[in-house]
């Protein structure tokens, strides 16, 4: 069991018996395909491999198939490692119905990108830019929209470097921010109870996850005082003029209004977003769903426009009130945009912050968002929508869903055609006679209810199109949470692992739930299967005759 060889061989036939029930489960189902590409630790490019389906429960699946390296990263060469990888695995792309990719060139060209090279033999693998990568470049927008949030941006980081940078800032921090709960919940302001009040600290936020900003705002928000006091201790304490000047420039912009108000203007902007980020990450999301998300948080945000100054401003100013910072005079003038106050360009501060701030902000997010997810507005997303089972099947079209079919041209006959237009008015009334359907919110909850009654038998053209409907893959997040994976196996110390190896050991370790479930004895048969050992098993297992 120490030996190498052996270790690599009980991997390999872990891993084989693995792949072989994520095989088992696909058949000859059609299946959608999630990539990415990432950089190991010893410097390799790795392609992870996700292939997303619907099982014979009527369950969307995500399940990893293999990690490659790659030395070739045109759209060429990922595409010749993807078909061998599918060949290796038996899995034909003329079953492909989706492609799921984050945005790079040489993935989503149009023209010789990896979704076109795809496309030319499997012309019904529909190509969907990753929606949770796009809402990322719709956050990243937002900081550049306004020079007032812009240099709010630049000065998180700062905060969070002048009170974390030591051991003594960051308990000083903690220190100060627990006398402070307890002077609230002695005065009956806050609730103790189990997981409430935990320790917290400030973090940086991350430059590519943008989620971590608001985690970060939300910080700074709960601990204000905490952050106030210890950027004055270390304006009276430090050594170094450099650093004094430093936490006073940062303590004078936070104790203004203008920093205040950018603060809650993006936490309330901010929150909108994460919900929907964290909500296109599930791994069972689909992509009805989350055109019905994504126009949610548009409405959100145009209320917001309409609706949300007047308390979002009460909000700033109490704040300033309650922690004693002086609340400005709106009807002052002051430079437009930002500008100096001898410009002759000049407005009221009503103006600056409602208007150059707080409308072109939200402005700049709804435009970004209708730019990003235009996707939502052709006509395949627009006749899938129409399986939608909310508000029993408001949005139910027969000619929509008919022509949906014909957009799947080889999944459909003339005569499935045909037989649609028979069959999807007689499945709506049967659907919404049944109670079991009663309640049935999306297109995942109505697969699932149709295996269960046993009605995918009886409308099994209509399942097929739900099937499409959900395979079509939305987000990329599987493919990052490999990697993550990847980071866990691969490491400095263990740089030198193979490929097949690396491959073997991720598949067992992604797909955990899979490998706890193969019994130890068909493993054995597999081992003993890859190469004649000193040592047979028993006669009963029927492996040696």
């Amino acid at each position: 069991m120490i030996c190498s060889d052996i270790q690599k061989d009980l991997a390999t036939a872990c891993a084989m018996e693995v792949t072989k029930v994520i095989k088992n489960d696909i058949g000859d189902k059609n299946f959608s395909i999630l990539i990415d590409e990432a950089r190991d630790c010893s410097i390799k490019e790795q392609m992870a491999v996700i292939v997303r389906f619907l099982d014979d429960h009527g369950v969307l699946q995500e399940r990893f198939l293999a990690i490659k390296h790659i030395t070739d990263c045109t759209s060429a060469g990922i595409k010749k490692a993807l078909v061998d990888v599918l060949e290796y695995h038996g899995l034909s792309t003329s079953r492909l119905r989706g492609q799921g990719y984050d945005g790079a060139s040489n993935m989503r060209g149009e023209f010789n990108g990896l979704q076109k090279l795809v496309r030319d033999e499997a012309p019904y693998a529909f190509y969907v830019h990753c929606f949770a990568h796009q809402l990322q470049l719709v956050v990243v927008n937002v900081a550049q929209c306004s020079p007032a949030i812009a240099d709010f941006f630049n000065y998180i980081p700062l905060i969070v470097t002048q009170v974390c940078s030591s051991c003594k800032r960051k308990d000083a921090l903690l220190a100060k921010h627990q006398d402070e709960l307890l002077d609230l919940m002695e005065n009956g302001k806050i609730t103790a109870g189990t997981g409430l009040h935990q320790e917290s600290n400030i973090t940086r936020p991350g430059d590519t996850r943008w989620g971590s900003h608001l985690k970060t705002l939300l910080r700074i928000f709960t601990m204000w005082n905490a952050v106030v006091e210890v950027l004055g201790i270390v304006v009276v304490d430090a050594r170094e003029h450099t650093c004094q000047g430093g936490a006073r420039g940062l303590l004078k912009n936070m104790e203004c209004f203008e920093f205040v108000f950018i603060m809650l203007f993006l936490i309330n902007l901010l929150s909108n977003t994460s919900h929907l980020s964290q909500a296109l990450q599930t791994k069972n999301q689909n992509i009805v769903e989350a055109m019905r998300l994504i126009l949610d948080v548009k409405e959100s945000l145009q209320s917001m426009r309409d609706n949300g100054w007047e308390y979002l401003f009460c909000q700033a100013k109490n704040f300033c009130e309650t922690h004693g910072i002086d609340v400005p005079n709106m009807d002052d003038l002051v430079g437009a945009m930002g500008q100096s106050v001898r410009t002759k360009n000049k407005v009221t501060r009503l103006h600056y912050y409602k208007v150059s701030t707080f409308n072109v902000a939200i402005d700049a997010t709804i435009t970004e968002m209708n730019h990003r997810f235009n996707e939502v507005s052709t006509e395949l997303l627009d006749c899938m929508s129409c399986l939608n089972p909310a508000n029993n099947f408001s949005k139910f079209n027969v000619d929509k869903l008919i022509r949906l079919a014909e957009i799947y041209d080889e999944d459909f006959t003339e005569a499935d055609r045909l037989m649609l237009g028979v069959d999807l008015p007689r499945f709506l009334m049967n659907i919404r006679r049944s109670e079991e359907f009663n309640g049935c919110r999306d297109v995942s909850t109505l697969a699932r209810l149709m295996v269960e009654t046993m009605k995918h038998t009886s409308f099994q053209l209509v399942y097929r199109l739900i099937e499409l409907t959900l395979i079509l893959p939305v987000a990329t997040s599987s493919v990052e949470r490999i990697f993550s994976a990847m980071k866990i196996i691969k490491t400095d110390l263990r740089n030198k692992l193979s490929d097949d190896w690396l491959n073997d050991l991720m598949v067992c370790y992604c797909e955990k739930e899979i490998f706890r479930s193969i019994p130890d004895d068909q493993i054995m048969i597999q081992f003993q299967k890859m190469r004649d050992r000193k040592g047979h098993l028993p006669h009963e297992f029927h492996v040696i005759s």
